[in-house]
């Protein structure tokens, strides 16, 4: 009776799971094997066709590098600097200036990816950004540049502006790890005589190990699921340099009007995806702090 009744209970939940997000899961596997005009509806069967264009397709695989790049940046600002940072914040003896540091570096977070990128897409504008007229006035002018025009700056220019934006959140979450920390753990540390460097690396590091793992897999995933900032600020030119997997997903299926090979971009963007999110629970799971 309560196996039968807490069936009840969670079928709802399995059913909406089921419909809004499996089901679309196989139904894009589907498409993936199809060559789809959305406009007239006709559709014609081509097997694997679709994976073996995306292996011969440059932008795919410049699209890839750039969610690759995206990834690690990703993970050396908002998780490794954010939880350095995290730290530092937290060795401060005055609760006023934490509250207030945490609150400074989160504000950036609060600002929607689409305004971060309007507003950064001015900073970088060659002749009115404030970026290029800085560098001019401290004498640096040689290297103003026109920094979303050029293939060898558009993409590092997109990245640095995620960074800025997602930093603070990220910060924000490791001082939450950081604050459940039990107190005489440092209290131990200190009367051992252990410095702040060695505090940091062999007491903070491994205890938010948890939290670590948590924002590795989100910082990835977001990294390979970029597409507001991008389509803002650039909408993947000059020539194709700042394209990511969502936006070329995009071009290719509602621009070029090609929605199987659309499908089938997002089929191994799923993939990736959903591999290092396994892995990474995996290792995390291996590592469990408990205190």
């Amino acid at each position: 009776m309560r196996a039968t009744l807490r069936l009840v209970w969670v079928l709802p939940a399995l059913v909406l799971v089921g419909v809004f997000v499996y089901l679309p899961l196989v139904q894009n596997l589907q498409f993936s094997t199809l060559k789809w005009d959305i406009y007239s509806g006709s559709q014609e069967y081509v097997g694997l066709d679709n994976y073996v264009k995306l292996v011969d397709d440059p932008v795919f695989w410049t699209s890839l590098g750039n969610n690759v790049l995206y990834a690690v940046v990703s993970i050396v600002f908002q998780v490794f600097g954010a939880l350095l940072l995290a730290a530092l914040i937290e060795s401060i003896g005055s609760e006023r200036w934490r509250r207030g540091l945490r609150a400074v570096y989160f504000i950036p977070s609060a600002i929607s990816l689409t305004v971060a990128g309007l507003l950064f897409y001015f900073v970088y504008e060659p002749n009115l950004g404030p970026l290029n007229h800085a560098l001019k006035a401290v004498g640096l002018g040689q290297f103003a540049q026109a920094w979303l025009g050029q293939e060898s700056t558009a993409m590092s220019a997109i990245v640095a502006m995620s960074q800025w934006q997602g930093f603070g959140y990220s910060t924000l979450l490791f001082a939450v790890a950081i604050q459940r920390i039990p107190s005489e753990i440092y209290g131990a540390a200190a009367i051992d005589g252990v410095g702040a460097v060695r505090r940091f690396f062999h007491v903070t590091v491994p205890l938010v190990r948890e939290m670590t793992g948590l924002m590795a897999i989100v910082t990835i995933s977001g990294a390979f699921q970029v597409f507001n900032e991008v389509m803002v600020m650039t909408a993947g030119g000059p020539n194709n340099s700042t394209q990511v997997l969502g936006t070329w997903l995009y071009r290719s299926g509602f621009v070029r009007n090609n929605f199987g090979y659309a499908a089938a971009i997002a089929t191994v963007l799923f993939a990736i995806t959903l591999g290092i999110a396994v892995a990474q629970l995996w290792v995390t799971r291996r590592r469990r702090v408990e205190w």
